[in-house]
């Protein structure tokens, strides 16, 4: 069977290490010394193949299942239930001997006065002589031979039932179906070995029990039938699953142990004993001559020397000894013995109750594999990744999905963002199956490819007719595959994202058949996809869908150390690494690449973070870089800032309003984009805006928020789609759209209209803050976002755009211009707000002072002492030296502005009541000041 598997190139038969391993043990008195012997000899080699520092093997843990008769039954309760050595069991086994045989109760065989045998020895010392062994050994001579305790080594003896004189199997195990008689280890122990005219018989509740030997002194019948009722009782299919069946004998007896006998009827059965033992064995051979040939059955049986030692004749263990020792070494005996210690050395795990379905599929894989001889079943392009990580659930849930029964071809499309692993997770579960399915492995980026790699599957599965000119090899791989007594296969499409590919003709003849057409068709089967398009997907696989999520902080992290070819991190690594695997969105590809530019250019975890912090296409170059992973197609760049380019192209080829939504969604702030704020596309329907949306949702480079009214896109992508509009001179003019886009969603900027606008803002400040190169559009539209921000009371935030706006408008309006002024008094708002509400900032308050003193000045200077505008920096000048304690200053500054504001504006307008208000707690302060110094 392991010749099968070799010539093949199957899996390993696993006969070989996980078969069972049968011992059947004989009868014989003290003669079960010769089997002890034997036994020695046989763990004693096998103990000495074993590699240096292992432990040595107990019969227990080499066996399946030991079965005994007799004292060949007491051997195998020492041997499994106790689980004892072989060298303990010797021991064991001589005390027990003594103590038994020593002091016979008669010396010849008597009858009572109604014919019934009187035993020779006294059943007490039997009794007391087991219990010694049992409770020396960690056992309990009360405790049930099957005290439900599962062991790997199952344990039964051989009685005769006194009411039946049907042989009857005492377990340590339970056996469905089967009775089972509840005894104790003890109970058992005697009920094997109450040998008539040696011992009286035993009772075990109402039934009485005496020595099997009678009716399996041999038990090598027993042991197989009993090895089928727990391992193949439907079909008792038991041969293919045995790996080593060893049958041990007590020695040929000769005619001495006849001697004991005095009665006829005894003559004559003793004597059948013999006969029946060595025609057990003759007749066992026999049905069993081909695992004997194939060395997978073993008698070993002193044939000289043990002919002189009766039954009970404990003085003469060296005698045993040394017979047995003379047969072992007999050149004949040592090569079994050699054979059957090679087999046993395999021997690797306890056989399971399911081997018989293991041993059904594996011969029916060996079928298969002649049926593969000389054809390749698996091509694959790629070795095994050791740095995969992850994706437990969904590799079982493939696996589950392949393995499930099916009257059609199963079709499995798998999609994700590109660089999130699709292939990588499809070539672990390929290596996962590969000795139960024959796999085919097919890049399906281009029809050129594709016809390419079908070409190579036919050549290497030797198809005829594959190398002919003008062959259509995809038809001739599809006819093979479809063939379903070639048995399991899986077909791999590796980035079938070309929807055109599936959905036209491949040749442009009159009804040519779609690729789609030709996918093999088998209950065997199953087909695979990767794309990144849900369109593809659900053309070639319609429900069977499933998505690859993003990875987790932990998987991300296992994947990132993997690819390092530092062992250990720093402290200051360790602490960067989340953050840095967050910045990277967790895309295994994106790892791959950044620790091979780490390990490349010997820099830290922290030193990359920082360089991922720059700018944009800063970063973009980073993410840009190419590098070497074995894991890859040689004809398709790898850096994750380029993976995307193709689908980009493919995405502007098949709707420009898709591309159009692409291109200013990279122009805004990537998470929550409301789709409202998307280009107007006047005398669009609604399907097409939809389908525009959906085509970009396909290619998982925007996923939908739970409402359904706005997006997020995948950062990474957001940056790759900056890069790639930039080198196709594009990007600016892209973000002037969005721009412009943002400053006509924000005309309105009041209060009223503040739950529109708030939707906005982040894009617009987005927008505003990262254009570098500054224009009138972008000041408008960070100007107008300054006063939203403002207007929410998020100081700090409307400072950084204030100060972007006065800096331009310093710049290219001049220092006095009146917009230029307006920007100051703003400017000095916001520095005065965040003293107002921040302790931390108390210091603004300087800075604002000086900002609306400037601002007074200009305003001054070019629109008048009386103007509002100017008013109303005085009054903002006011505030400042107020929240400072400098009231008097502030005092004369809201006079000023009241004063101002009744003259131009009137006593009840808005503006001068607002003058009022701000000049009486100035006045309240100062009275409070000059009251306390009177005091």
């Amino acid at each position: 069977m392991q010749q099968v598997a070799t010539i093949y190139g199957g899996e390993p038969n696993p006969l070989d290490s996980t078969g069972l391993c049968l011992l059947s043990l004989d009868g014989g008195g003290v003669r079960g010394l010769s089997t002890l012997y034997i036994l020695k000899g046989l763990m004693d080699r096998l103990n000495l193949k074993r590699a240096d520092g292992s432990p040595p093997k107990k019969p227990c843990e080499v066996f399946d299942l030991i079965g005994g008769t007799s004292t060949g039954g007491l051997i195998a309760i020492m041997l499994g239930r106790l689980e004892m050595d072989v060298d303990e069991c010797i021991t064991a086994y001589i005390q027990l001997m003594k103590r038994i045989f020593r002091k016979p109760v008669r010396w010849n065989l008597a009858a009572s006065l109604f014919g019934n045998i009187e035993p020779r020895f006294d059943a007490s010392k039997l009794e007391e002589a087991i219990n010694q062994v049992v409770s020396s050994h960690g056992a309990n001579p009360t405790d049930l031979f099957n005290n439900q305790t599962e062991r790997g080594c199952r344990v039964f003896v051989c009685s005769i039932s006194q009411e039946t004189k049907d042989i009857v199997r005492l377990r340590s195990y339970p056996i469905p179906g089967k009775h089972e008689i509840s005894a104790t280890i003890c109970e058992a122990a005697r009920a094997t070995s109450a040998a008539t005219t040696f011992f009286k018989p035993v009772s075990i509740g109402a039934r009485r029990f005496a020595d099997g030997a009678l009716g399996a002194n041999n038990p090598v019948n027993e042991v197989e039938d009993e090895a089928i009722n727990m391992w193949c009782s439907e079909n008792a299919e038991l041969k293919p699953m045995v790996k080593c069946f060893i049958s041990i004998g007590t020695g040929n007896p000769g005619k001495k142990a006849l001697d004991d006998n005095l009665l006829k009827f005894l003559s004559k059965s003793l004597p059948e004993l013999t006969t029946q033992t060595e025609r057990t064995e003759r007749e066992f051979i026999s049905r069993w001559r081909q695992h004997y040939d194939s060395k997978r059955y073993f008698r070993f049986n002193v044939e000289q020397g043990l002919q002189d030692v009766g039954l009970a004749e404990y003085q003469d263990q060296g005698l045993i000894e040394a017979a047995t020792q003379e047969y072992l070494d007999h050149q004949t005996v040592n090569f079994r013995v050699r054979d059957c210690i090679q087999n046993l050395e395999s021997k690797k795990n306890a056989t399971d109750l399911s081997f018989a379905k293991i041993i059904e599929e594996y011969q029916l894989q060996v079928v298969l594999w002649m049926q593969w001889r000389d054809r390749a079943r698996w091509q694959v392009p790629f070795e095994r990744n050791p740095h995969f990580t992850g994706r437990k659930e969904l590799l079982l849930s493939l696996k589950q999905r392949l393995d499930e029964n099916s009257d059609a071809t199963k079709r499995i499309a798998i999609i994700g963002l590109g660089g999130i692993g699709k292939t990588q997770l499809i070539l672990e579960l390929a290596h996962r199956v590969r000795k139960q399915y024959a796999v085919f492995w097919i890049p399906v980026n281009s029809l050129a490819n594709l016809q390419t790699a079908f070409q190579k599957v036919a050549e290497k599965l030797r198809l005829p007719g594959c190398t002919d000119k003008g062959a259509n090899t995809i038809e001739l791989v599809q006819a093979f595959l479809s063939d379903e007594s070639i048995g399991q296969w899986l077909l791999v499409l590796d980035n079938a994202d070309v929807i055109d590919l599936w959905t036209s003709p491949i040749t442009a003849e009159a009804g040519g058949k779609r690729l789609l057409d030709y996918m093999p068709q088998s209950r065997h089967g199953t087909i695979i996809w990767t794309t990144r398009d849900r369109k593809v997907a659900t053309r070639v696989a319609r429900k069977n869908i499933v998505t690859v999520p993003e990875m987790d902080e932990s998987a991300a992290s296992e994947i990132m150390r993997k690819y390092l070819t530092i062992s250990v991190l720093t402290k200051a690594d360790e602490s960067s690494l989340p953050t840095l695997l967050q910045e990277l969105t967790y895309l295994p590809l994106a790892i791959a690449q950044a620790a091979a530019y780490i390990n490349e250019m010997k820099i830290s975890l922290t030193e990359y973070k920082k360089l991922l912090s720059d700018q944009d296409d800063n970063v973009i170059e980073l993410l840009s870089e190419e590098f070497e992973d074995s894991g890859r197609y040689n004809d398709i760049e790898n850096a994750v800032a380029k993976t995307w380019l193709i689908s980009f192209e493919q995405i502007r080829r098949r709707s420009s309003l898709a591309f159009e939504y692409l291109a200013f969604m990279a122009c805004v702030d990537p998470k929550d984009i409301p789709q409202s704020l998307l280009p107007d596309s006047e005398g669009l329907s609604r399907k097409k805006k939809t389908d525009a949306v959906g085509i970009l949702h396909a290619f998982s480079f925007i996923t939908k928020r739970t409402d359904g009214l706005a997006f997020d896109m995948h950062r990474l992508v957001h940056l790759a789609t900056r890069g790639w509009l930039k080198r196709g001179k594009q990007l600016s003019d892209w973000d002037r759209k969005a721009v412009l886009r943002l400053s006509d969603l924000l005309s309105d900027i009041s209060q009223t209209n503040r739950t529109r606008w708030r939707v906005y803002l982040p894009h617009a400040q987005y927008a505003a803050i990262r254009e570098d190169n500054s224009n009138e559009n972008i000041i408008d539209l960070a100007q107008r976002c300054g006063l939203c921000l403002d207007c929410d009371g998020r100081y700090h935030e409307a400072e950084v755009l204030y100060y972007k706006v006065l800096t331009y408008q310093e710049k290219v309006l001049g220092p006095e211009h009146p917009d230029t002024l307006t920007s100051i008094n703003n400017f000095g708002w916001v520095l005065l707000n965040q003293g107002k509400y921040g302790e931390a900032d108390q210091g603004k308050y300087e800075e604002a002072e000086a900002m609306h003193r400037r601002a007074l000045q200009g305003r001054e200077k070019v629109l008048g002492l009386a103007h509002p505008n100017t008013l109303n920096s005085v009054n903002n000048l006011g505030l400042v030296l107020s929240n400072q304690g400098k009231y008097q200053e502030a005092e004369a500054m809201h006079r000023r502005d009241l004063q101002g504001s009744e003259q131009v504006l009137g006593p009840e307008h808005p503006d001068t009541l607002i003058s009022v208000k701000n000049l009486n707690p100035v006045i309240r302060q100062q009275k409070t000041y000059e009251e306390d110094a009177a005091h």
